[in-house]
Order: C-alpha cells, then structure tokens, then sequence
C-alpha cells in the first residue's frame, strides 16, 4: 500500500498549498483522534452536512448512520460522500486582526458510501465505533440486541481520495506591525477530560480504561 495519496483536482490543496498533506499516516492520524465528523451528502438534490460518530478501519470508515438514515436508510446504490475532521489545537493572535489565524489539524476524505445490511459487518463497525470513542469499552459493554441491531444504521465510506491541511507555530504578522505594543502568540486548545461522574445505580468501580481516558498529543 502506497503511503500518500495521490493528489486528484479535487483533494489538491491549493490556498497555502504548502499546509498540505496527502501522507496516509498524517490523514490516518487525525482521523483516529477525532471524535465527530461532518458528512456532505446530497439528497433529493439538497445537500446535506451533518455531525456523525465514526470509526476508522483500515482504508474504510463506519459511519453511525442513525442522524443519515433519512438519506441513506433507502438507498439500493452506492452513492458519493465526502467527510471532514477538524482538530483544533490553538488560537494564533497576531497583531493585526488580518494575521489572526489557528492552529489546526484537518482532515478531508472523498469516497463511494453504502448502508451496512450485512449482519456480522454491522455488528463489527458499532464495535469499532464504541472503541474507537472510548477504547476498551467494547470488551465491557453489552452488544446489541436483534432490536437494537435493526433500529441503528451503519454506513461504510471507502476511503478514495484524502487530504490533509495543518497550520502550527506562531503568529506571522507584517514587518512594520512587530513592532505595535500588542500582545502576540498562541493559545493552545485542547479537549479536556473531567474526573468521572459515576450513574447513580451504578455499583462497580471506575475501570481504568475510564480513569486514563484522553485524547490527542501526549
């Protein structure tokens, strides 16, 4: 397997087109750490863009397809997706408001999408989908049941063609404004993790797989 992309007119960076990336290991990266991403789809010739869980596997990716499933639920063909994940690591502020920027990892995938009818597939993409959230849960949790299985919709997005853009470092201002009394620099961001808060009913200890939770750069 190559380990970049090839560039097509469509995934080809072209604003700040050094930011770009098509390394498979960079666009692999973000989307393993992201949490939700944004689904375009048209249907009805209307297009849509709507925030979904996933997961990844391999050169594929399962969507949790429930907030889908009015576009998708009834579609007998494959049809074309196109889905992003951003990560946003930090505020840049400069010293002109122009030069403000952020410091950001994202992620853009173009491929063929199907609804999952399959069973056992079905079964392993909402696997994949809880670890991938909350990895050792998949082990401890209840699977579901027949009901469940059938009330859920998966779809599978074939990982076609993919980008990747990141902005880091400092602020870039124009010369004459280095030299403004102005404060300039970055404001790291990350997703903060909070101690657990235990269900009510709830009689058994915090696992540690809860207790180490995080995501993002160590």
């Amino acid at each position: 397997m190559a380990s970049y992309y090839n560039k097509t007119p469509r995934t080809t960076v072209r604003r700040r087109a050094g930011r770009g990336s098509y390394d498979r290991d960079t666009i692999d990266a973000i989307l393993d750490e992201g949490l939700v991403g944004h689904a375009g789809i048209v249907g009805d010739g209307q297009p849509y863009v709507i925030p979904v869980l996933y997961a990844r596997d391999g050169q594929r990716l399962y969507l949790h397809g429930s907030p889908l499933s009015r576009l998708l639920g009834t579609l007998a063909e494959e049809v074309r997706m196109c889905f992003t994940v951003t990560l946003l690591d930090g505020l840049v502020l400069a010293r002109s408001a122009f030069h403000h920027s952020m410091n950001y990892r994202s992620a853009v995938v173009l491929g063929t999408c199907r609804a999952v009818r399959d069973r056992d597939e079905k079964l392993a993409a909402l696997r994949a989908i809880v670890e991938h959230v909350v990895p050792g849960r998949s082990a401890e949790a209840r699977g579901p049941s027949d009901q469940e299985l059938e009330a859920t919709e998966v779809v599978a997005l074939a990982i076609e063609e993919a980008s990747a853009k990141l902005r880091s470092g400092p602020p870039v201002d124009a010369g004459a404004d280095y030299t403004l009394p102005v404060w300039a620099g970055e404001l790291p961001l990350s997703l903060a993790v909070g101690a657990p808060v235990a269900d009510e009913r709830c009689t058994v200890p915090v696992p540690e797989y809860v207790h180490s939770y995080g995501r993002g750069r160590a």
